[in-house]
């Protein structure tokens, strides 16, 4: 257990700036669940769920008496729909490494399911926008939701294949980076420019790799 209470009690002290190492640590899994999803390795799926875990106790500031007070509902709720939906994933990569084929072949997602992306960020932003609000979320709570609703769709998005879930990710970002900062959660802040960055590198690894496996089907038509 000492352990256990060493990993949710240690801080980081940074002049007068008090990070949580859970808060390093769940971003540090969540960049090597990212790194796993662009090489399209299995073990992606259940790294991500080791850092959501960790991710949502420090979201609910207020909840677990962290140094940093404040709750960001969507932040928290969207670690509990990572570890669903990374399920689902994990799941799906698995039967298809089962099957014979590589655990995912990237491809886009097709007119229908861009629209679908596209309503479902808007929409979902605007529901969750007045219900975050009650629940007393942190302003402006419309970021909140626009971040817990791209994550959804981005995780779903990358448990059926599609290149575009990369492009989902990147506008999360650009809300949650200034979101974290005026929240007071700087690791992930750092993190979140990272991930910006690297959500366009994988968006390109993917479409390559998607190209690469379209001219090796018609040389073999």
């Amino acid at each position: 257990m000492s352990l256990i209470n060493w990993l949710f009690d240690a801080q980081l002290q940074i002049g007068n700036q008090t990070i949580l190492w859970r808060e390093i640590i769940g971003n540090a899994f969540g960049i090597a669940s990212a790194v796993g999803g662009m090489r399209r390795k299995i073990w992606a799926w259940p790294v991500g769920i080791l850092g959501n875990a960790l991710l949502f106790t420090v979201f609910l500031g207020a909840v677990f008496g962290t140094p940093n007070p404040v709750n960001l509902l969507g932040q928290a709720g969207r670690q509990i729909m990572f570890i669903i939906v990374s399920v689902y994933g994990w799941v799906q990569w698995s039967r298809s490494r089962s099957a014979g084929t590589v655990a995912v072949a990237p491809h886009w997602a097709g007119t229908r399911a861009r629209i679908g992306l596209g309503l479902g960020l808007v929409v979902g932003t605007l529901v969750l926008t007045p219900i975050f609000r009650a629940l007393g979320s942190f302003e402006p709570v419309w970021a909140d939701a626009w971040i817990f609703t791209g994550s959804l769709l981005a995780t779903y998005g990358m448990a059926r294949g599609w290149t575009e879930f990369w492009l989902i990710w990147v506008a999360v970002d650009i809300v949650g980076v200034p979101l974290l900062i005026s929240a007071g959660y700087y690791a992930s802040a750092i993190l979140y420019l990272f991930y910006g960055a690297f959500t366009i590198t994988g968006f390109v690894i993917w479409s390559r790799v998607q190209r690469r496996r379209a001219l090796v089907e018609r040389a073999l038509v």
